[in-house]
C-alpha cells in the first residue's frame, strides 16, 4: 500500500534585491516533491529584511495558519536556512512543524547515500545543522540526575549539554573515519598524476543528466565492458547520484582518460553539506577539464548555469579550462549534434554527439602529444611493447636494423626513451 505524503505548505521571503526569487521557490516544491511531500500551498511576503523573530511578519503569519487549517497541512517548508530561534518561534505560533530548505535537502541526501562514504558525510552535515538547533528542542531542556545533598553535586549536567557533548563526540568519530576514507582517495590521486592520465569531471546542475553521459561515454568506447560494474546509476530526479564514480575511457586512438561524475548542484546548496563533501568535490578542483552538462530543455537553464558556476568558484575550480554539454537537445527545437566553440549540443539518452564531445575533449586535453617517426633496435623490443600499449600506431615496418614506427605518443614519452632510439 502506497505511503501517504504529508501535506505542506512553502512560504518564502523576497527581498527587494533578489531577482530570482520566483524560481527558488518552484525548486523548493521540486525539492520537497524529492522528499515525498506533497506541496498544497505557497505563501510568500515582499519585504527589505528577514523578520528575524519569526522569519515572516506577524499578519502573514495569521494568514499562514488560516492556510494550513483549509489545506489540512502539516508541515511548513521556508525557503531559506532558519535560526534556532525563528523554527521554535514559528513551530509556536502555528503549532505546527516547521523546516527550512537546509533539512529538505540533508534529507533528500541522506535517503540517497549509498556507500559508506556519502553516508558518512551526510550524517555529519546533519549533525553540524542540529548542533546549534538543540536548545528547540523541548524535551532537551529537562535536568539529567540532580538530586538532593553532597553526594549528587555536580551530577546536574543538563540533557541539553549532554545532547550536544554526544553530537560533539559523534562528529569526530565520523570525521576520524571518513579522514581514512579521504587518505585512500588522494592516493588513487596521486596514482593517476603519476601515470599522466588525464582527469575529466562531468559537473552541472542535478538532473541535467550527468550520470546519462558517462553511460552514454561508456557504450559508445568501452562497450564490451561489464555494464553491471561499468554503467552509473541513472534515473530522472533530484540528486539521484551523491557517489562520486570514476571510469576509464580509451579512444580507439589509444589515448586514455578518466572520467569522473559529481553530486549535482542545486542554488543555496548548504554549506554543511559543501563543507561534508569537501572530499568528494575535491575531485573536480584537481581535474584537468571540466563538461558543464546542461538540460537546455529546462527553461531556467541559463540559472542552472549560474548555480554551477558559483559552486565551482566555491571550491576554488573556477579556474579549470571547461566545455559545456548541452543535453536533451531532443526535447527542443536545437539542431543536434552540432558544435558551437566551447559547446556542443547533444542528447545523452540517444548516445548522439558523443564523437562531437570526443573531440572537443581532444582538442583540449591531448596537446601534450606529438606525431614522430622513429627506429627501434631490435635488442630494445620492450619499446616496440611500450608504444603499442601507450600511444597511437599509425604504421609498423621491420627493416634490418630494427623496428620502424610511424606513430602519435606523449612528448614525455619521448623525450624519456629518446636515447633508445632513432628518430627519422
Amino acid at each position: 500500500m502506497e505511503q501517504q505524503k504529508e501535506k505542506a505548505i512553502i512560504i518564502g521571503v523576497h527581498l527587494w534585491n533578489r531577482s530570482d526569487f520566483a524560481y527558488s521557490m518552484e525548486e523548493l516544491s521540486n525539492l520537497a516533491e524529492a522528499c515525498h511531500i506533497e506541496v498544497v500551498g505557497e505563501l510568500s511576503q515582499k519585504v527589505t529584511r528577514v523578520n528575524p523573530s519569526h522569519y515572516i511578519g506577524t499578519g502573514k503569519i495569521q494568514e499562514l495558519a488560516a492556510l494550513i487549517s483549509d489545506k489540512d497541512a502539516s508541515v511548513v517548508i521556508c525557503n531559506d536556512e532558519l535560526t534556532p530561534s525563528q523554527i521554535r518561534n514559528l513551530e509556536s505560533s502555528l503549532d505546527c512543524k516547521v523546516i527550512d530548505r537546509t533539512i529538505l535537502i540533508l534529507d533528500i541526501f541522506g535517503e540517497r547515500a549509498q556507500t559508506r562514504e556519502a553516508q558518512l558525510q551526510v550524517e555529519v552535515a546533519e549533525l553540524h545543522y542540529m548542533l546549534p538547533r538543540l536548545v528547540g528542542l523541548r524535551e532537551s531542556l529537562g535536568r539529567q540526575g540532580g538530586g538532593a545533598g553532597l553526594k549528587n553535586r555536580g551530577s546536574g549536567e543538563t540533557k541539553l549539554e549532554l545532547d550536544r557533548r554526544k553530537i560533539e563526540d559523534r562528529i569526530a568519530a565520523l570525521q576520524s573515519e571518513l579522514e581514512k576514507l579521504v587518505g585512500r582517495r588522494q592516493t588513487q590521486r596521486k596514482q593517476r598524476r603519476k601515470n599522466e592520465v588525464p582527469v575529466i569531471c562531468v559537473v552541472g546542475y542535478t538532473n541535467a543528466g550527468k550520470s546519462s553521459l558517462m553511460n552514454a561515454m561508456i557504450e559508445q568506447y568501452n562497450p564490451r565492458a561489464d555494464k553491471q560494474h561499468k554503467q552509473v546509476f541513472t534515473k530522472d530526479m533530484l540528486f539521484a547520484t551523491l557517489e562520486t564514480s570514476v571510469r576509464s575511457i580509451t579512444l580507439p586512438d589509444r589515448k586514455t582518460f578518466l572520467l569522473t561524475d559529481t553530486v549535482g548542484f542545486v542554488s543555496q546548496l548548504p554549506h554543511h553539506l559543501i563543507k561534508a563533501f569537501r572530499s568528494t568535490l575535491e575531485e573536480v578542483s584537481e581535474a584537468d577539464l571540466l563538461i558543464q552538462v546542461v538540460d537546455i530543455s529546462n527553461p531556467d537553464y541559463e540559472k542552472h548555469i549560474q548555480v554551477t558556476n558559483d559552486t565551482l568558484k566555491e571550491l576554488g575550480a573556477d579556474h579549470i579550462p571547461m566545455i559545456f554539454a548541452y543535453n536533451k537537445s531532443d526535447l527542443t527545437e536545437h539542431a543536434y549534434p552540432r558544435v558551437e566553440k566551447d559547446l556542443v549540443y547533444l542528447s545523452a539518452r540517444q548516445q548522439s554527439g558523443m564523437e562531437e564531445l570526443t573531440q572537443l575533449i581532444r582538442d583540449r586535453i591531448f596537446q601534450n602529444y606529438m606525431a614522430c617517426e622513429i627506429l627501434i633496435p631490435y635488442e630494445q623490443g620492450r619499446l616496440v611493447a611500450y608504444f603499442n600499449e601507450h600511444a597511437h600506431i599509425q604504421s609498423t615496418n621491420y627493416e634490418p636494423d630494427g623496428t620502424r614506427l610511424k606513430l602519435e605518443c606523449r612528448v614525455s614519452d619521448y623525450h624519456q626513451f629518446r636515447d633508445d632510439f632513432q628518430q627519422l
